[in-house]
This record gives structure tokens, C-alpha cells and sequence, in this order.
């Protein structure tokens, strides 16, 4: 009885301490709204937060959460020093679309193209919105799918513990 109690005990600990794993960010190449190729090796923010969102021109959830983030994001910005990054999953017909449509939208925060979804597949995103939060040593400490207004307060008060 003691030895299973103490194995049970050992797993436990060792499923505890493998959920507290942080992942590093992948590798991938993105494109940069004039068409050049970004590694996403170098989505850096001198060891501050990064929140890099999820979405698609054709998502109505990812204009709701994308409008609600430009809202906030100098504010945010400002307070902990994050750097906001919108990665579109728009496919090569329609990634056309995705500069005027951000120039349209004012939006001042950095956004690249997935048009072949490597980042995506590299991200296990099954559909947008898909947020994910970096720490300042480039490990993702949060994610969430989906979206519902209110949702960028939650997303605000992962942002201030990870600029810790």
C-alpha cells in the first residue's frame, strides 16, 4: 500500500512539474505585409512581453477581438511594454486583402501573413482567433481561443504578470 501511495505521489509530481513547462515560440517563416519573408525567430521585445493574435480578414470574432485590442493596446503598451503581433491566416487569394484592410482599420501594431500556415500548423492553431502571450524569455505562458468581449481584460491581466 505505501508503494503504490509513493508511486502515485511520484506521478503526480512528475505531471505537476510537466504542465509547468513553458514552450519556446517556433520557428517559421511569415511574411511582412510587403511580401518579405520574417523569420519568426526574430519576434523580439528586449525581454518584455509579446502577444501574438491569430485571425483572418473573413473571422468576425478576430474583428471584434482585434478592434477591442487597438482600443487598449497604447495603454497596455505604455504600462508593461508589450508588443502586440497579428499574424493573418488569410491564404495566398485572399492575403491581397489584408494590407488595405489593416491600413483601413488604422491599425498600428505589427501584422504579417501565414499564407501557406506553417506558423499556424508550427502554432497547433485549429481556427481563429487564437491569442498566445511570450514572456519576456520568448516562452509561451498563456493562450486562448476564441473570442468574446471582455476577453482583452483577461488577456491585460496575463500581460501585466508576465512583464513581472
Amino acid at each position: 500500500m505505501k508503494q503504490l501511495i509513493y508511486v502515485l505521489a511520484l506521478i503526480l509530481i512528475m505531471g505537476v512539474s510537466a504542465a509547468q513547462e513553458k514552450s519556446k515560440l517556433p520557428v517559421a517563416n511569415v511574411k511582412d505585409l510587403k511580401g518579405n519573408t520574417v523569420s519568426t525567430s526574430t519576434f523580439t521585445n528586449d525581454d518584455k512581453p509579446i502577444v501574438i493574435a491569430f485571425w483572418a480578414t473573413w473571422c468576425k470574432p478576430c474583428m471584434e477581438e482585434l478592434a477591442a485590442i487597438n482600443e487598449n493596446l497604447q495603454d497596455w503598451q505604455e504600462q508593461t511594454g508589450v508588443k502586440y503581433i497579428a499574424v493573418s491566416l488569410d491564404d495566398s487569394r485572399s492575403s491581397k486583402r489584408v494590407a488595405p484592410f489593416v491600413k483601413s482599420k488604422g491599425w498600428e501594431f505589427e501584422v504579417y501573413l501565414d499564407e501557406n500556415q506553417d506558423f499556424k500548423r508550427a502554432m497547433n492553431v485549429n481556427n481563429p482567433p487564437h491569442t498566445f502571450l511570450l514572456n519576456g524569455e520568448g516562452e509561451i505562458v498563456w493562450e486562448h481561443n476564441g473570442y468574446a468581449p471582455g476577453d482583452e481584460n483577461k488577456l491585460f491581466d496575463e500581460i501585466k504578470k508576465a512583464a513581472k
